[in-house]
């Protein structure tokens, strides 16, 4: 890893070499989000700083520049890129940890500090070794291992709402809580009760789960995560509650909702009757019956078990509610659908956990109290210079990848007592993987194609059965998590997909890890080291990426690594807009087989795409096993966060686009496309 020089305070600071491919944003990411900083009180001349150039609510813009002079609270700063700008110190911060070194040293420490004492030094050292530049922690894990009172889980899920006004406002604090230490929180509504149900100790009629639900967007809008980024919050509802159209249109209202991620959870029955047009119940406990209060927490599959009264609210045809929510993500790209009972019916913990809501990418299905920590190898470091995959090389980093997301469950600062909890029972932890599009460039192989398919089945088979392996042999080093069960988790539903011979070793010798797959987006950190963001395909060769840290012109660096025309690509070379989506999914549905938890995965469609293509593929991805699908058309929304740049052919100038309308700022071209 290369070290910042720096000769002068006038002088700009070289990038160090294990940011060149993110660059100037993928340096300004790692200081921002990742580093640890000083107080106000050490910012002194002189100083590397990351300061606010644009108050904009949103989108803020952050530059890093160094401090000219300081005086009555405020600092001047010379910009990285040129230019001075003046701020208030209370939005300017100075990173303590200006080097790679300094983050990776931190948190390899941190994670070995539980080793026992003759083996620290050696897997602290493998542990750097492998450290952002083949294997890229959560962002929680880098920011947070080794700092008194920052927490390194990326995920949770608190439990449903209990169904009483007090404790649905508690529940909105645990979330407060929780996003304040940097994670994304999901919760379940389906267990507060359907909007005019009698409430019958204050002599009136509930405003509905979707009306609760608004509390949960407005605190997560309120809440600055370490003041580089918002809390991230998933909201579900379940196919069978009353109020699902109501969640479904939710945030299709100007004003509503704006802050969360929707998503609806989709039962197998609830399929079934789609494909044949069958009628379909919307149904909740009778909130008379004695058990409710006690044992009702939002599990209707268990209530109906154990012969307790539902009443029948409404029958609609499934369809109906399937068309909606067709309609509203081909509009809006929300809400977005998750297969829970397939995850339920899938997950190694099916006998002693019921997921009951994910995580706010929708990657990561969790109990009540559930957590996760996730981190993902990159996998363009592994492909030699002939084209051959370094499976040995990889099996190394998976192994060590593994043990430093179990070690995070055994360092981590917890702020519940019942997260804890749940979390050291389960030893849950998720490895994923990101730069695949720039792998399959690699590679040569056209994402989504064939001879694509049947490499990433041999590749993630491999990544699966060797992350299994490795928590297993933990297992017999350290125990398997304590909710372990021989027969009953390899008999689980993922478990009987995996290599007999996978099944028999951790048969023989234990598990350490409950789960240990996961395929998160990786948008930031990818961002970071400038690679491909988790398993996507490259959005487009030149993107507008648009984040808190403000506006920045993305280019895919591998194209220029690989001597390739960006004028004259091979076939393989494709972006997100140049597949179908079919070839999207079939990527997914591919790597769902070898993970057993969910994937974080866009599948980006044409304007064009209409409310009839959108119902063949959310169809198409039940029927080709995945557990969860998000769609993307281009333009359904006012704002994107990415955007494909398109250049003038006459000077090279970025083309603007307003109001579907192309114009070069020269005037070489100018037209309109309504």
């Amino acid at each position: 890893m290369a070290i910042i020089e720096q000769t002068g305070i006038e002088d700009k600071w070289s990038i160090p070499a294990i940011f060149e491919k993110g660059g100037y944003q993928g340096y300004k990411i790692f200081l921002d989000r990742y580093t640890v900083k000083a107080s106000r009180e050490d910012i002194a001349v002189g100083d590397l700083v990351i300061v606010i150039t644009k108050r904009d609510e949103k989108f803020p813009h952050k530059e890093l520049g160094w401090v000219k002079e300081i005086g009555n609270g405020r600092a001047t700063i010379d910009l990285w890129h040129g230019g001075e700008h003046e701020e208030s110190l209370d939005v300017v911060s100075k990173p303590k940890e200006i080097y790679p070194e300094h983050v990776t040293l931190r948190a390899a420490d941190a994670l070995a500090s539980c080793e026992v004492p003759a083996q620290k030094g050696f897997i602290r050292r493998n542990f750097q070794e492998v450290l952002l530049d083949k294997f890229v922690p959560g962002g929680r894990i880098l920011a947070g291992a080794g700092v008194d009172e920052l927490q390194s889980i990326n995920c949770f899920v608190i439990p449903s709402p209990p169904d009483s006004r007090m404790e649905i406002i508690q529940s909105v604090g645990i979330m407060a809580e929780t996003h304040s230490r940097g994670g994304g929180v999901g919760v379940n509504l389906s267990s507060m009760r359907p909007r005019f149900s009698k409430v019958y100790g204050v002599h009136g009629s509930s405003s509905g789960a979707v009306s609760w639900g608004e509390l949960y967007s407005v605190e997560t809008g309120l809440i600055e995560q370490g003041g580089s980024r918002r809390g991230a919050t998933m909201l579900m509802i379940w196919d069978w509650h009353p109020d699902v159209f109501e969640f479904i249109d939710a945030k299709r209202k100007a004003g509503k909702y704006e802050n969360v991620n929707m998503s609806v959870c989709i039962s197998d029955d609830f399929m079934a009757a789609v494909k044949a047009d069958a009628d379909w119940d919307l149904i909740f406990p009778d909130t008379t019956y004695v058990a409710y209060e006690e044992e009702w927490e939002g599990d209707i599959f268990s209530w109906k078990e154990n012969g307790y009264p539902v009443i029948v609210h409404k029958t609609v045809k499934a369809r109906e509610i399937w068309t909606r929510l067709i309609e509203s993500a081909w509009a809006s790209a929300e809400p977005g659908l998750h297969f829970l009972e397939r995850s339920n019916k899938m997950s190694n913990t099916h006998y002693f956990q019921n997921l009951v809501s994910t995580n706010p990418c929708g990657e990561q299905p969790l109990p009540a109290y559930g957590s996760c920590c996730l981190g993902a190898i990159n996998m363009s470091k592994f492909v030699k210079e002939d084209g051959a995959t370094d499976y040995e090389n990889l099996a190394e980093t998976i192994y060590w990848s593994v043990r430093m997301l179990d070690n995070v469950i055994d360092t981590n600062e917890y702020h519940m007592a019942e997260i804890e909890a749940t979390h050291k029972y389960d030893r849950r932890i998720g490895l994923s993987s990101m730069g695949l599009g720039e792998y399959l460039i690699r590679k040569g192989l056209r994402y989504g194609s064939p001879e694509c398919i049947d490499h990433l089945n041999e590749l993630y088979e491999f990544f699966a059965s060797t992350a299994y392996i490795s928590s297993s042999r933990l297992a017999q080093e350290k125990g398997s998590f304590p909710g372990f069960d021989r027969d009953e988790f390899c008999n689980s539903g993922f478990m009987q997909t995996m290599p007999r011979e996978v099944v028999e070793y951790i048969y023989n010798n234990g598990m350490r890890n409950a789960c240990v797959l996961t395929q998160a987006p990786t948008g930031t950190t990818g961002t970071m080291v400038g690679t491909s963001t988790g398993i996507e395909p490259y959005y487009s060769w030149e993107t507008m990426r648009t984040s808190r840290l403000g506006d920045h012109i993305e280019k895919v660096q591998v194209l220029e690594d690989l001597g390739l025309d960006i004028n004259d690509l091979p076939d393989y070379c494709v972006t997100a807009q140049d597949l179908t989506p079919e070839e999207h999914l079939s990527v997914q549905a591919v790597l769902q087989r070898w993970n057993d938890s969910s994937i974080s995965k866009t599948t980006n469609v044409p304007s064009t795409f209409t409310v009839e293509d959108t119902d063949k593929l959310y169809m198409l991805a039940y029927d080709m096993g995945c557990k969860g699908i998000t769609m993307y058309r281009d333009g359904s929304r006012s704002e994107q966060v990415l955007n494909a740049i398109e250049r003038c052919t006459d000077c090279d100038e970025v083309l603007i686009k307003i109001d579907g309308c192309v114009s070069c700022p020269n005037g070489c071209i100018s037209k309109c496309m309504l």
